[in-house]
């Protein structure tokens, strides 16, 4: 019985808990009534991945982590960011570790090694490109001025809904049947960003155009729009060896960690258009 009490205590820490999938992760969580702590700078206590001493007070009584490390897990110095933290998860208790990794990134494949070698129950969740970074992030401004100008050529993208990624974490944190297992996680098509334009312009009602840009031209007004240099220097990356093809393929990952099929693109689209969210200036 007395473990049953402990249990109940045991908190789940979600870090990047104010992200993409992060956000939607602690409410799925606190919708069912479980203990849950926001990793972030603005979380109580906050938690930094620049400072190993917000680390600490972080996993106090935390049974279970979901990894999301900001900006992405191909960042220089990440892997060895994200070994020193399971180390200590693992000294301060941490039973299971969910990782959000990325398709067809090396630096982000050795953080998976980091995670699957700490000794503990794990899941990888190797995510695709999120349908949300139309309507949530940096593609936003892009879709608001008409012009999604991106240097991703025509390569095909299997772009997935971040509410699908959030089922399947809770799911990876909160069951059992998923530790030791890697999702390779996509929607049910690829598409082009020329053809993910027309779908966002069917569904606002508004011309949405694709323009491919160069490398170059696309870090310059990046930085003008100002996007920090960080990231900058990671869409460059991620653009340059990750959109080229190899990750153009759809998978069975959702279904087989869900058993059910993911959101298609076009439902997205009508959806985030339905929210308002791209009714600003044109």
């Amino acid at each position: 019985m007395g473990t049953n009490n402990s249990q109940a205590t045991k908190t789940t820490l979600v870090l990047g808990g104010t992200g993409k999938t992060g956000r939607r992760v602690v409410e799925r969580l606190a919708a069912r009534g479980l203990p849950v702590r926001v990793g972030s700078r603005s979380g109580e206590p906050p938690f930094d991945w620049e400072d190993e001493a917000t680390w600490v007070p972080a996993l106090r009584d935390v049974e279970s982590v979901y990894i999301s490390y900001y900006p992405d897990l191909a960042v220089p110095g990440a892997v060895a960011v994200v070994h020193s933290f399971t180390k200590l998860a693992t000294r301060s208790g941490v039973q299971r570790l969910v990782l959000l990794s990325g398709r067809g990134e090396p630096e982000a494949e050795r953080a998976e090694r980091v995670v699957q070698e700490a000794g503990l129950q794990w899941t990888i969740l190797r995510s695709t490109w999120f349908m949300q970074n139309f309507s949530e992030d940096y593609m936003l401004e892009h879709v608001l001025s008409g012009e999604i100008r991106l240097p991703a050529g025509d390569v095909p993208t299997p772009f997935l809904d971040a509410d699908d990624i959030a089922d399947v974490v809770v799911a990876a944190l909160t069951e059992e049947g998923h530790a030791g297992q890697l999702y390779e996680l996509t929607g049910p098509r690829s598409l082009t960003f020329a053809e993910a334009a027309a779908e966002i312009a069917e569904a606002m009602g508004h011309e949405v155009r694709y323009v491919p840009v160069s490398l170059e031209e696309h870090a310059a007004e990046a930085a003008e729009h100002g996007v920090p240099a960080q990231v900058v220097e990671l869409l460059t990356y991620l653009f340059s060896e990750v959109v080229d093809g190899r990750n153009a393929n759809t998978t069975a990952g959702v279904r087989l960690a869900l058993g059910r099929e993911p959101k298609d693109f076009a439902d997205y689209a009508r959806e985030a258009a339905a929210t308002g969210v791209w009714d600003g200036e044109r």
